[in-house]
């Protein structure tokens, strides 16, 4: 195994524009990424080993000089939030970059329930949904974490609120990785002007700068205006105010959320 034979990790956050910024990377000459975005081997995938993983990259590192010069990640958003990730990656990549893309934590919840009502993972309303989390969510963390199971299907697909305190799990991360080893982006300033968050995304990895002649979406939010009364959008905001006051303290960073 090389220990640096992944460079670099999209890890999250969900709905926070990763697609998109794959898509991006995988344009760049100097930068392989997956075919298929979300291998999902950190979180989903483990038990198949390294080979495994490091097989889904379309490079040869043995036999290709240019391969050798080449940075390969992925976009795993999931990765972000499951609690045994950031362990099991320092254990096989030391020495991985990540990039966190950070979307304002109430329009990630709602875009995060629309997707998952489309996709058939959420039967309730959106203000049931948010009632029912913490029951959903009760011990599945530990679960995870203590390999009773190896998939919880509510801490994947119905943690709205959760995955947007983002505190406790940048805590988690940073704890295996120093702050070096981080880029920490804001996703509405993704959205709103791709080019300048690629070319920081270049030099955090150490690559050529590199624009495109357009930016398309990839995977966006359709349906994701929908209608949520603005009263539980009122509260969630209220309610984020002190995470998101902790996070910029923590970073130094202020992305103008809420605080």
């Amino acid at each position: 195994m090389s220990r640096d034979f992944v460079n670099f990790s999209i890890v999250g956050a969900q709905k926070g524009g990763t697609t998109s910024l794959d898509r991006y990377l995988s344009q760049h000459p100097q930068i392989r990424t997956a075919p298929q975005k979300e291998v999902h081997f950190f979180d989903l995938q483990f038990e198949r080993g390294h080979e495994w993983y490091e097989s889904q990259f379309p490079i040869d590192r043995d036999n290709n000089p240019f391969d050798r010069d080449l940075k390969v990640g992925e976009a795993s958003p999931y990765y972000l939030f499951h609690p045994c990730v950031p362990e099991r990656m320092a254990s096989v990549y030391p020495g991985i970059k990540l990039i966190v893309m950070l979307r304002e934590p109430v329009d990630r919840a709602i875009s995060h329930y629309h997707h998952a009502v489309r996709h058939g993972f959420e039967p309730l309303s959106f203000a049931e949904a948010i009632v029912a989390e913490p029951d959903r969510l009760r011990d599945e963390a530990a679960k995870l974490i203590c390999g009773h199971v190896d998939f919880s299907y509510s801490h994947q697909h119905h943690s709205y609120l959760a995955r947007g305190r983002y505190l406790e799990q940048i805590q988690c991360w940073e704890q295996f990785f120093p702050r070096s080893q981080f880029l920490y982006t804001d996703s509405a300033c993704f959205f709103a002007d791709p080019e300048p968050e690629l070319l920081r995304v270049c030099d955090f990895l150490g690559v050529e700068p590199f624009t495109l002649p357009e930016y398309p979406s990839h995977n966006p939010g359709v349906g994701d205006d929908g209608a949520i009364d603005p009263a539980i959008v009122d509260r969630l905001t209220e309610e984020f105010r002190p995470h998101n006051r902790a996070l910029f303290d923590w970073l130094d960073l202020d992305f103008g959320w809420p605080v």
